[in-house]
């Protein structure tokens, strides 16, 4: 039984071998026949090439016999045309000179010397004496001659296309910036014959080779002409990005280059939903005001990466390349959602979910152009739930209100400081955590807007506000106001100028107005359904 085993098994070997061989011997023939079906199409492509090159060489034959020919031609005629200028002196000449010779014979000494005097006045002018009788034209055709020994030798020197060195990538001249990424080569020695570049590159979360396991497959862009190519739109939520290049000519592409590998020092984080004032509707990167009852809504956008596809309404846009100093490091950790309370009160809050606890990053935020009321900043992870931003010793912010007038300021530690500056609509947030820089940029011109400069002494988060105010009162418009609520005033004329909503804050009055009188006073009225009352007067 043993000895059947084996033979069994040397009968599967065999069979598995003899497959194995069949198969090889297919591939062998199939190998015969793609080489001969190349080889046909290399012959014909020959000889389309030297079809071409005897068709170029017998148009320039025939192109500079015709300028022979035509030199010719124009050199004959132009001997010609002396030639028949000559035959005419000579003819007039040998005229004279037979008229000459008659007027010697006159015997009679009047006719004689009126003979003589016509013959010298027709010599003087005779076309013989005002003839060259030097060729106008040169018989010379030197100039038209040739000399193709150089062209010989290259025509000798023809040889079959060589493949394209690898191009060698200008890591100096890279660069990654604003969701970009722009790559430079060059040849490593000057190639004719290449014909376009071939850049491949692909994200990974490694700082050089990735295992086979995890390798992403690469991206292609064909068809480049020149030296240097800049990839845009590129949502950078890798840290890395690999890149390599190939140049290509007519038949066949060369070697790819080294690859390298670009840090693309993404920032990457969504908004904490778990944390966020209830009247905020928070999706990933976007938040909008939703307040009870779904009426109005006030929208803010911030840019995930950018060309991510998306545009959420407070945005935060995670990417690389900030127009503020190079970064150099990353220090980020998610923090645990659910870990705080949640905001509330007239703190409408949301918070990122990601810590920065070193190194320098940067996002952007974008506001619709219906969004009246909004704060972007970073802040501790210790704001309290009634806090707002910019309003603590712990944040750090920029606010823009689009009410009656526009106004922009800076804001930390309950202070603001006025930026008398244009708002844009893209705002980029540059923070150095370990150089202490807290910068806003416009992120369309890349324009500094304000610095913070402090010691950052606990872990930041990114930090947005969405505000909602409805406008109860006009500028500029006046009444007269006769009492307030049983308090007799002197007369006086009021202008409104502004109005706050205040329902949490006073539970007796819908609202509340600030007016200043034409006495200068100025006067906080509390107002409710049916009365109005004085709170403060200043």
């Amino acid at each position: 039984m043993p000895l059947k085993e084996t033979l069994q098994r040397i009968v599967s070997t065999l069979a598995n071998k003899n497959d194995e061989i069949h198969n090889f011997i297919d591939m062998l023939n199939q190998t015969i026949r793609n080489v001969q079906v190349n080889s046909s199409k290399v012959i014909r492509e020959l000889d389309e090439e030297f079809d071409a090159l005897y068709s170029v060489l017998d148009e320039m034959k025939g192109t500079m016999a015709n300028t022979i020919q035509q030199e010719r031609a124009h050199k004959i005629q132009a001997l010609h045309n002396q030639l028949s200028q000559c035959g005419s002196a000579l003819e007039s000449s040998e005229e004279l000179l037979e008229l000459a010779a008659r007027t010697l014979n006159i015997m009679d000494p009047t006719e004689f010397s009126k003979a003589a005097r016509q013959i010298k006045d027709r010599v003087t002018m005779a076309s013989a004496f005002r003839i060259s009788l030097k060729p106008s034209i040169s018989d010379s055709m030197t100039h038209l001659m040739v000399d193709f020994s150089l062209e010989r030798h290259a025509l000798q020197a023809l040889r079959f296309l060589p493949v394209p060195k690898a191009p060698e990538i200008d890591t100096a001249a890279c660069l990654v910036a604003d969701n970009c990424i722009t790559v430079s080569w060059r040849m490593p020695e000057e190639d004719s014959r290449v014909d376009h570049f071939v850049l491949e590159y692909r994200k990974t979360n490694f700082d050089g080779f990735a295992r086979v396991k995890d390798e992403q497959p690469w991206e292609v862009i064909d068809y480049i002409k020149d030296t240097e190519y800049t990839l845009s739109g590129l949502k950078f939520d890798k840290k890395y990005m690999n890149v390599r290049v190939q140049a290509c000519n007519k038949a066949v592409a060369g070697e790819y280059s080294d690859p390298v590998t670009l840090e693309t020092k993404a920032f990457l984080f969504n908004l904490d939903n778990t944390s966020s004032h209830l009247n905020l509707k928070v999706e990933d990167t976007y938040v909008e005001w939703e307040p009870t009852g779904g009426k109005g809504q006030e929208k803010v956008k911030g840019k995930e990466n950018k060309g991510s596809g998306q545009y959420p309404v407070l945005k935060s846009n995670k990417r690389s390349g900030a127009p503020s100093p190079k970064r150099t490091s990353i220090g980020t950790s998610p923090t645990a959602k659910g870990s705080r309370d949640r905001f509330t009160g007239e703190s409408y809050t949301v918070l990122g979910d990601t810590t920065i606890e070193s190194g320098q990053h940067y996002w952007e935020v974008r506001a619709q152009k219906d969004c009246k009321s909004y704060s972007v900043g970073v802040t501790y992870k210790n704001l309290g739930k009634f806090d707002q931003l910019g309003r603590t010793n712990s944040s750090w912010c920029i606010h823009i209100n689009n009410w009656l007038q526009s106004t922009f300021s800076a804001k930390h530690n309950n202070k603001s400081k006025t930026l008398d500056i244009p708002i844009p609509d893209r705002i980029g947030v540059y923070c150095n955590f370990d150089g202490g820089q807290l910068m806003f940029y416009n992120a369309n011109s890349k324009e500094l807007l304000y610095a913070f400069r402090t010691k950052f002494t606990q872990p930041l988060l990114p930090g947005f506000m969405v505000s909602i105010k409805k406008k109860y009162s006009i500028s500029s418009t006046e009444f007269t106001l006769l009492k307030t609520n049983n308090c007799v005033l002197q007369e006086e004329t009021w202008s409104i100028v502004f109005g706050q909503y205040f329902l949490k804050m006073f539970n007796r009055f819908h609202f509340f107005i600030s007016i200043g009188t034409s006495a200068g006073r100025i006067l906080h009225l509390g107002v409710s359904a049916m009365s109005v009352k004085v709170i403060k007067s200043l």
